[in-house]
């Protein structure tokens, strides 16, 4: 099989690309990024995921976005953006942006791929139910892509990275519906942006009213475990 490198964080979105980069026959390289965020939940998540859904290997690189901070998700004296502030989802880049963070994973996927002569990556990136980030358009991944092929040994001695973003069309209860179809467990999944140690989730930030909605919109049971009743 033709390898590839699969960006997986532990949520619901890079675990349906998981399974469709495995139903598209590549060997799967899982890669999971410690970057500082608040909780450690959905790389726990992403360990299962890649288990699960049979990817040949699974690395966790670590990089410090603690030190320079300038996110809800680096930096505690930033608040998560909740259901009780009034700001509305998708109008503006929310405090939950990290900067350059996709840029940076994408980096670290492609070095990976590099070294193991694979000229594919697939990322979850989605620019339809997205929370008004910079770094989940096609602009973005088009530009890294021509990135890719000009940056490293492999683009100039002739190969040709390719990367697959095979949601960024998709609404949340599509990814909710592939993932189905692809028999993901969106029960070892978590989503949520402030998940406590055992993955529940808080029910009020972005991630999880996107997530929700997107279940509840496929007509899908939530298998989300929730820290309180949800929304209340």
């Amino acid at each position: 099989m033709k390898p590839a490198v699969v960006l997986v964080s532990g949520g619901m979105d890079s675990a349906v690309v998981l399974a469709i980069a495995r139903e598209q026959g590549f060997a799967a390289h899982a890669l999971s990024v410690r970057y500082g965020q608040r909780h450690t939940s959905e790389l726990d998540a992403a360990a299962r995921v890649a288990a699960a859904l049979g990817a040949v290997a699974h690395k966790t690189v670590n990089v410090d976005l603690r030190s320079i901070g300038g996110s809800a998700l680096t930096d505690e004296q930033i608040e998560v953006p909740t259901d009780t502030d009034g700001h509305i989802i998708g109008q503006g880049i929310p405090s939950t942006y990290v900067p350059a963070r996709n840029t940076i994973m994408l980096s670290m996927a492609l070095g990976w791929a590099e070294v193991l002569g694979a000229t594919d990556l697939f990322c979850g990136v989605n620019a339809v139910d997205y929370s008004g980030y910079p770094d989940c358009r096609p602009a973005f991944i088009a530009g890294f892509e021509a990135l890719a092929n000009l940056a490293t040994k492999a683009g100039v001695e002739g190969s040709h990275f390719r990367v697959h973003a095979p949601l960024m069309r998709m609404s949340k209860a599509e990814i909710a519906r592939e993932g189905l179809r692809l028999g993901v467990d969106f029960a070892q999944t978590v989503s949520c942006y402030q998940a406590d140690a055992d993955g529940r989730a808080c029910g009020h930030c972005d991630a999880c009213h996107l997530r929700a909605q997107g279940f509840n919109e496929a007509g899908i049971l939530d298998p989300t475990r929730y820290i309180a009743a949800r929304f209340g």
